[in-house]
């Protein structure tokens, strides 16, 4: 059997200083080939430290980390043919052509892709010759992926690919991600975005305090919750620090926790749970200023791990 794309065991990060800060304590992550594994955790958590120690950027502490059974110690070269990289924010020569930089950093590898046909897959053929200071923000993140691209990497980290991208710019690299995971690359996604976790990843680990806090496939982690729906209300006129063990005792409440002015309650069964919770307010005197239903998510789950939002951390 094939060795795993990546392989890690009680990794640890300490960064010298007064006190000194431990970014990773005793991290565990598998990492299959071929599957788009999502890394989620909120800033400070260990999860960009953790990335770059997998990209041999930075040096663990103490820990093993293996790449398809390879190490950064022994096997550094060959390595890095085998890998690319996408990072959040990437600078590029504003007079080189599109072109030009593709060809430019194919050249780093002993076998890179024909430029042109790296250029298609992005869908940037109609700005071969255009300068990298004439990309739109979009047009700009696809060439960091095409970048990412040309050496013929197995592996891919790809590390917040559509942070602040309009949302066909987004699609179009959605696109580009599906279609490297059906050709059998593996795929390392860190992402603010829930839904794109969520659309995109196999695997999906959520990382916090420098260790994993949880992980599974995104229907599993959001049936972690005990319930498959989310019913949020507010009450015009109660006070804010209210108990909610009332409602947690509502039929089909699996959990309830406040969210801002409202209250989001985790249901097995909205329809059973809607009904006992309008005869309480009712019975309670109070009255209702917001009431909506949904399906469960990541981000549940996510503020459920952590007690904040992704997006807000």
């Amino acid at each position: 059997m094939p060795p795993s794309a990546i392989l890690v065991r009680d990794l640890k990060k300490t960064y010298d200083a007064k006190p000194p800060v431990e970014a990773v304590r005793g991290l565990d992550l598998e990492v299959q080939r071929g599957e788009c594994f999502g890394l989620l955790g909120p800033n400070g958590a260990g999860k960009t430290t953790t990335v770059e120690i997998l990209e041999g950027i930075l040096t663990a502490t103490s820990g093993t980390v293996e790449i398809f059974g390879k190490t950064w110690v022994s096997d550094e070269k060959a390595l890095r043919e085998s890998i690319g990289v996408s990072l959040q924010e990437t600078k590029f020569a504003d007079k080189l052509t599109v072109l030009e930089t593709i060809r430019l950093f194919g050249s780093f590898y002993a076998r890179g892709r024909p430029a042109a046909e790296v250029l298609a897959e992005v869908g940037l053929e109609e700005k071969a010759a255009a300068l990298v200071s004439n990309l739109s923000g979009g047009q700009h993140q696809r060439l960091a992926v095409a970048v990412a691209l040309v050496g013929d990497p197995e592996l891919l980290f790809l590390d917040e690919p559509t942070t602040g991208l309009d949302p066909q710019s987004r699609r179009q690299l959605w696109d580009i991600i599906r279609s490297l995971r059906e050709r059998g690359r593996t795929i390392v996604l860190t992402t603010h975005y829930m839904d794109e976790a969520e659309r995109l990843c196999d695997r999906v680990a959520v990382v916090d305090h420098g260790k994993v806090i949880a992980l599974g496939s995104p229907q599993e982690l959001i049936r972690s919750l005990g319930g498959d729906h989310v019913v949020e209300f507010a009450l015009r006129g109660v006070d804010k620090a209210r108990d909610l063990a009332p409602f947690r005792a509502l039929p089909s409440v699996r959990g309830a926790r406040p969210e801002g002015e409202a209250i989001q309650l985790t249901v097995t069964e909205p329809h059973v749970t809607i009904p006992a919770l309008l005869d309480h307010v009712r019975a309670s005197g109070a009255e209702l200023s917001q009431l909506s239903t949904r399906q469960a998510s990541l981000e549940d789950v996510f503020v459920s791990l952590t007690g904040r939002h992704l997006r807000d951390a």
